[in-house]
């Protein structure tokens, strides 16, 4: 079994730098971190010991520090979970065929937050709200989402950025 790495910068570190977009493949990475924390213990999952060699539990204002540290810009991991929902709403609504219907609209718009949110752990409703861009949606309902589906991820999210930076524009010009 893998040790508990020394400290949180190691174990999100190894994470972090196999790929700038860490995918499924990555899940090895993973894996090992988790295992290593099976050493610790306690009950929370995300766990190290520092350099002192004290036991402490990795909270959320520990990982907003270290992506604030990393990305150098004021991020948290909520806007990470945000940009992940929207962009896979878009993916799977550029994907889906033209509605027949508003209610169609709405029944395909439906069962792809439902599925996003099964992705992020969230309800349907929590996701809609606060993790799906509502550009992204109104976009699809109204039949006018410019996105073409792809294989490249990062040409569909320079894709959505720059659909996201379209309808920011147009609502900031006066009318």
């Amino acid at each position: 079994m893998v040790s508990a790495a020394p400290n949180l910068t190691q174990v999100t570190g190894t994470i972090v730098a196999r790929s700038p977009h860490p995918t499924l493949a990555d899940q090895d990475v993973v894996v090992l971190a988790v295992d290593g924390t099976q050493d610790v213990p306690g009950q929370r999952l995300f766990q190290y010991y520092d350099d002192d060699g004290a036991h402490r539990a990795v909270e959320s204002a520990d990982v907003n520090a270290y992506l604030r540290d990393v990305l150098g810009e004021d991020f948290s991991a909520k806007d990470l979970r945000t940009w992940a929902g929207t962009v896979s709403a878009a993916r799977a609504l550029a994907a889906t065929p033209a509605c027949e219907s508003a209610a169609d609209a709405k029944r395909k718009v439906a069962s792809c937050v439902k599925a996003v949110a099964g992705v992020l752990g969230n309800t349907a409703a929590v996701c809609r709200k606060a993790y799906i861009h509502p550009a992204v949606i109104e976009a699809f309902e109204a039949g006018t989402l410019p996105l073409k589906p792809t294989t490249d991820g990062r040409a569909f999210e320079l894709e959505v950025l720059k659909f996201l930076e379209t309808v920011r524009d147009a609502a900031e010009t006066p009318t």
